[in-house]
């Protein structure tokens, strides 16, 4: 039996940016945007880190403090 790979669902509830007050489209895009640019950040960071430190955490920290805040933010729902 093969093992079921669900869409990975993220839901961020207590936020004032809609009438609901919980958001479930952001977050989810959010995470994919995140792992994305992670796939490919991560690699050229510890690349990076190993002749300039400072640049290189942040190259690795990009993914989770600009990407993922700045699409989730973009969707309101």
């Amino acid at each position: 039996m093969a093992p079921s790979v669900g869409i990975p669902i993220c839901v961020q509830c207590g936020t004032g940016s809609n009438p609901c007050r919980c958001k479930v489209v952001g977050p989810t895009v959010g995470f994919l945007a995140f792992a994305a640019a992670a796939i490919a950040e991560w690699p050229i960071g510890a690349l990076v880190y190993c002749f300039r430190h400072s640049k290189g955490r942040r190259v690795m920290a990009h993914p989770a403090t600009v990407v993922y805040p700045s699409v989730t933010n973009a969707i309101p729902l």
